[in-house]
């Protein structure tokens, strides 16, 4: 199993690691359980100055992480720095707001009378170890995410990151450890996938949690649903950009583009299906292409490129794939659709039109810059086909009128329905999908919760 740092810049290797064995496995699942019985009687208080040292530290480290990012799976560099300021804002967010996500819920007095007791309460109390398999597009972000809450409740974690991240994943470590938390508070296991089902198998891990893709989240909660462990799953998406009469045109397509290619499309929440009214199909197409058709490709590392490569060489093939199989069904390109000539896994910007149920890329996520647009002749038939995918992650809806934005709310099958704006995780907000693209949810104090016992406390008379 290859666990390295590959820059998709150049395909060059930067730097490999050796596998954990399974003696140092056995030694870090030992010292989380140790380490759990006893974080988890700390106080609020001291595990908000822990999360907020983090925080400053990661944000004293944020151009040297940055640049770690970048060389390790291509995200230009301006985007790494905004991922490590927007972890430094959730580590934050939690240390200030976990004491009173988790405090003790009373019941109402009738309630409590009516059971038969003196007094009742809800307590949320720490399960213990949590394994977290996380990927490589938001290396940062995906991690802190699942940390900054699983920690504020007393868990600890045990993180198996992809393995094209080995030094990302280890600098995640090294910032818990030196912001004060003990050493196995929050511990990287360098393995590979295959590793993942025994380590979950094992008593001592009491939760999972997995962003990724289907197949991935398939296993995982396979073998949890096994061994009776409570998992979250974030898996894929394709998420609807829908386009009303009433929408404002130009900044409906500014947005577009950014939704779509940010982290050059590798994005689970990335809008990817383009439905527009037909009433002003063609006036956002000719906007929305034109822009998609101005972004910056380049070298990540430049400060003005704005479309780095793609993370790996199957990732850009797989693409390839998807719009090779469009056009063969009939698709028109509007823009890109062709691998450009020099080193690296990049791909263009790539618009597709003339989309049929029948093509692969209707079914299948595109894990990068390519967008398919869609033509609505009204909100029913736009509904239609925004729920006509197997995934249902998050959704964009563009409009100026109530009654519309009321239906797309109440119609949608989506974890979330952002209305003239684009889809965007934030720590205050609850973040999640339904069908394919899994279960539970992250942030928020639905996040928190998640891994925590729910326990009644019941007093007698």
């Amino acid at each position: 199993m290859s666990i390295a740092t590959v820059n998709p810049a150049n395909g060059e290797t930067v730097k490999t690691y050796q596998a954990m064995g399974e003696e140092e496995i056995e030694r870090r699942l030992q010292l989380a359980e140790a380490t759990f019985r006893t974080y988890r009687t700390t106080g609020f208080d001291e595990r908000a100055a822990l999360m907020r040292r983090a925080a400053d530290l990661l944000d004293e480290d944020q151009r040297d992480i940055a640049r770690v990012i970048t060389t390790e799976m291509g995200k230009p560099v301006k985007q790494a720095r905004a991922e490590a300021a927007k972890c430094a804002k959730a580590m934050r967010w939690y240390a200030d707001h976990a004491a009173r996500l988790l405090a003790d819920e009373e019941p109402a007095d009738a309630d409590v009378r009516d059971s038969g007791a003196s007094r009742a309460l809800v307590r949320y109390r720490p399960v213990g170890p949590v394994l977290a398999v996380m990927p490589w597009n938001f290396p940062l972000w995906q991690v802190i995410r699942f940390a900054a809450p699983a920690l504020m409740a007393g868990n600890v974690g045990l993180l198996k990151h992809a393995s094209n991240v080995p030094q990302t994943a280890l600098y995640l470590e090294d910032l818990f450890h030196r912001a004060g938390f003990t050493e196995g508070t929050f511990q990287t296991l360098l393995v590979g996938s295959g590793a993942v089902d025994d380590i979950l198998r094992d008593e001592r891990v009491k939760a999972a949690t997995l962003t990724g893709s289907e197949p991935a989240g398939r296993a995982v909660a396979a073998t949890a649903g096994e061994m009776i462990k409570k998992t979250v799953l974030e898996l894929g998406g394709s998420d609807p950009f829908i386009v009303m009469p009433s929408a404002d045109l130009d900044r409906a397509a500014e947005v577009a583009v950014n939704a779509r290619c940010q982290n050059a499309g590798q994005s689970c929440i990335a809008a990817k299906r383009f439905i527009v009214h037909t009433e002003v199909y063609d006036a956002f197409a000719e906007r929305f292409t034109e822009g998609m058709r101005a972004l910056v490709m380049g070298d990540p590392l430049d400060e003005d490129t704005e479309i780095g490569p793609l993370s790996s060489e199957r990732g850009r093939a797989d693409l390839e794939e998807l719009v090779d199989d469009a056009v063969r069904g009939g698709a028109s390109v509007l823009c890109g659709g062709e691998r450009p000539d020099r080193p690296g896994w990049y791909y263009p910007p790539t618009v597709l039109a003339g989309i049929g149920r029948e093509m692969r890329v209707h079914r299948e996520e595109a894990f990068g810059p390519v967008a398919t647009l869609y033509r609505a002749g009204d909100l029913d038939e736009a509904v239609l086909i925004a729920n006509d995918t197997l995934f249902g992650l998050s959704s964009n809806v563009w409009t100026r009128e109530e009654a519309e934005v009321d239906r797309f709310v109440r119609d949608l099958e989506a974890g979330g329905v952002y209305v003239n704006g684009m889809t965007a995780s934030h720590p205050a907000f609850p973040f999640g999908g339904v069908k394919r693209s899994g279960y539970g949810r992250e942030l928020s104090g639905h996040g928190i919760r998640e891994f925590c016992n729910i326990t009644t406390v019941w007093h007698g008379a």
